[in-house]
């Protein structure tokens, strides 16, 4: 049975931070909130993969870390976007405020890229934007109202150390996805 896997930085600790930014879209129609407690930048998604190419993977993660020559550094979380445009939203999400933690994020990726590509997975087919996502749009009941927020607010979520990159699984389920470290790699 293959497993549902992306590679992350988690917001360990933002959870409340991430839980204010979404209070601005309480109620909003077809808006769907993500769990706060789950936020992180997805940094690569694998998608369903053999459990035996895991220890690989993680080997593979040791070395993008290696060649990113990234260290632990501090990112600062805040305002708001969209995916794909402000006439069709489909994702709302918070970002990185500081050009530092943006370059780090973006070498991380670019790093884990080429690496899982070189593996046989499928490359990005759009530009890496760092990111944690916070709503899903279902339908545009309450666009106008998003689209409003997003242009007017900047939100700041605070700072976050960011020392370790990780391995997850995601469970689908009907109340949405549920994830799980799988492993870790230090930076």
């Amino acid at each position: 049975m293959t497993k549902r896997l992306f590679v992350s930085v988690d917001l360990d600790g933002l959870a409340d931070a991430v839980a204010a930014v979404q209070n601005r879209f309480d109620g909003v129609s077809g808006l769907r909130l993500t769990d706060p407690e789950q936020a992180h930048v997805t940094l690569k998604f694998l998608g369903d993969t053999d459990p035996d190419r895991v220890a690989d993977i993680v080997s593979a993660l040791e070395t993008a870390v290696e060649d990113s020559g990234v260290n632990p550094f501090e990112a600062e979380f805040g305002g708001l976007g969209i995916f794909p445009s402000l006439s069709y939203i489909s994702v709302v999400w918070s970002g990185v405020h500081d050009g530092q933690g943006d370059a780090e994020l973006t070498a991380l990726h670019e790093a884990i890229e080429d690496r899982t590509v070189a593996m046989g997975f499928d490359p990005e087919d759009r530009e890496f934007t760092p990111h944690a996502t916070i709503a899903r749009m279902d339908h545009a009941g309450g666009k106008e109202t998003v689209q409003h927020v997003v242009e007017s607010d900047d939100p700041d979520m605070g700072r976050l150390r960011v020392a370790e990159i990780r391995l997850k699984e995601s469970e689908l389920g009907p109340d949405g996805p549920t994830y799980r470290t799988v492993d870790s790699v230090s930076l």
